[in-house]
């Protein structure tokens, strides 16, 4: 039976090259992202490999745009099979610049992001007694540095969730939860750094190989593919000269 997977934040990064590793493991897809342009392009290269794709302009900071994802996706495909809350923003900057509005964001996106597509998909995956949420976390949700205070404590708030998702669910249910830890992965995140000292410590720090976006989309392969009674509950992956 073919299987369908929403994926937030899917214009850029790990949300795009997650979409293309899930359509050619034969999943339909429901693309959801704010740059409509971006998602017709991938909807078109997913088709043109021989997949299914649809996708839905959607801001996640909204309750009812996520639920309305949902019901698109349902009424597109039959149901949701996977839930990949991917959408996030990394504005890195010190406690003492006060960038209110970047945190602001970043709460919304990272943290009320997730909240609002657990809701949105939650009910339908009890009903069906089957689904699988998958929340992207950060290896910044396992370790604070200096610039990383607001950004790293949303990133602990998404384990904190997912882990108290999967202690929630009832285990006669065929529902799992997992989280997935990068670290230094080459996509956009980095653009949204306004603060100076943050960008000049990036171009003094110690070069390394970055991880590409389809490294994280393989381990997400990974652990949906896995038997109904296999629950991978956490991936923390970094490039290997990452401290």
């Amino acid at each position: 039976m073919e299987k369908t997977a929403i994926i937030t934040g899917a214009s850029s990064g790990i949300g795009q090259a997650a979409a293309k590793e899930l359509a050619n493991k034969g999943f339909s897809i429901m693309l959801a992202a704010r740059r409509e342009d971006r998602l017709v392009e991938l909807k078109k290269e997913i088709e043109d490999a021989g997949g299914r794709a649809a996708y839905k302009v959607t801001d996640v900071t909204s309750a009812a745009e996520m639920k309305a994802l949902a019901e698109a996706t349902i009424e597109q495909f039959g149901g949701i099979d996977v839930m990949l809350n991917n959408a996030g923003l990394m504005p890195l900057s010190f406690l003492n610049k006060l960038k209110i509005d970047e945190w602001d964001q970043m709460v919304d996106v990272n943290i009320k992001g997730v909240l609002y597509g657990i809701a949105a998909v939650l009910p339908h995956m009890e009903e069906r007694k089957e689904g699988h949420i998958i929340n992207i976390s950060s290896v910044a949700g396992h370790d604070v540095t200096k610039g990383s205070a607001v950004y790293s404590g949303t990133k602990f708030a998404v384990r904190a969730i997912t882990e108290g998702l999967r202690q929630e669910l009832d285990p006669a249910m065929n529902i799992r939860a997992t989280i997935v830890s990068p670290g230094a992965v080459a996509t956009e995140l980095t653009e949204t750094i306004t603060d100076e000292d943050i960008l000049s410590g990036f171009a003094s720090g110690p070069s390394m190989e970055f991880l590409q976006a389809e490294d994280i989309a393989r381990a997400i392969g990974y652990a949906v593919e896995q038997p109904a009674h296999v629950d991978v509950n956490e991936i923390l992956i970094r490039p290997r000269q990452q401290k």
